[in-house]
């Protein structure tokens, strides 16, 4: 039983916690809001009953239909607590043809589309961790909020079903818009935005984010004053479209200027500039 002091958002609030990785992160957040969160370990389910009076919250990642199989569904013990807010954090959700597929977070990371669009053009990457849980995790957690809400204005509870693999193709951002907008399917480039924003460049002694065509002229003028603009003085890089198609070359240029510095060099002057430059930091030492 963890419980967190009053006043923060769900104290007072009660979670029963049946997660395993899947689900781990959701439980974190509501702990983190205030909720108690009581943890029922296998073989104890058939605590589960008596317990469910006791909370606002249940949250789960049994395999589809197993709960139910126990007389354990959401139907059955909203007779017991009809407020009861149950979420449960599947692969692929409770119906649809994968309903029974296994599966892990790298599993979802591609089938909900993430490795479409991270890594080298012919080298997909896996996200650090498991972030297709945690999405999943992030979405469960705000569904239970707005549950939440709903009962303080009904009375009733709500049943929650989240498939990982749905979560993370909503986390696709400029891919879905894109491609039912514009009908242009996304694909991966490395470290380079997107929309060629950005991209990361290699120093003396790290790697450096940089921005490609903010404040243009002022960038050149930094090459060109150190030799090494090539010919990115030439005009017809001021024009913007240009510059988006000429972008290889653009990074082939910056990569020679970025290596003849270190990287607190460039960010420290960078952001007198007014650039949104920053030092690529390693997990070990980020909080250093």
């Amino acid at each position: 039983m963890y419980e967190q002091p009053k006043g923060t958002i769900l104290s007072g609030y009660r979670a029963l916690d049946l997660t395993d990785e899947k689900g781990a992160f959701c439980i974190k957040l509501l702990a983190d809001m205030g909720a108690g969160v009581m943890r029922v370990e296998k073989p104890g389910l058939e605590r589960l009953s008596n317990l469910v009076n006791k909370v606002d919250i249940l949250v789960e990642t049994e395999l589809p239909g197993y709960l139910e199989s126990l007389g354990l569904g959401y139907n059955s013990l909203k007779k017991e607590n009809p407020g009861l807010i149950m979420a449960s954090i599947t692969n692929f959700g409770q119906s649809g043809l994968y309903r029974d597929w296994k599966a892990s977070d790298l599993v979802m990371q591609a089938m909900g589309g993430w490795l479409s669009v991270t890594g080298e053009p012919q080298s997909p990457l896996k996200l650090y961790g498991n972030q297709a849980y945690n999405a999943a995790s992030l979405f469960a957690a705000s569904g239970i909020l707005l549950a939440l809400r709903h009962r303080h204005v009904t009375g009733r509870g709500q049943y929650i079903d989240i498939s990982v693999m749905e979560c993370v193709a909503a986390t696709l951002d400029h891919a879905l818009v894109r491609y039912f907008y514009e009908d242009t399917v996304a694909g991966r480039q490395g470290s380079r935005h997107w929309n060629n924003a950005f991209d990361i460049f290699p120093c003396k002694d790290g790697y450096i984010l940089l921005s490609l065509f903010q404040h243009w002229e002022t960038l050149v003028a930094w090459l060109e004053s150190e030799g090494l603009a090539a010919d990115l003085t030439d005009a017809k890089w001021r024009v913007r479209e240009v510059r988006i198609n000429g972008a290889d070359h653009i990074t082939q240029v910056l990569e020679k200027w970025t290596l003849a510095h270190t990287v607190d060099e460039l960010v420290e002057k960078g952001q007198l500039m007014r650039f949104p430059w920053a030092k690529v930091t390693s997990p070990g030492a980020a909080g250093k």
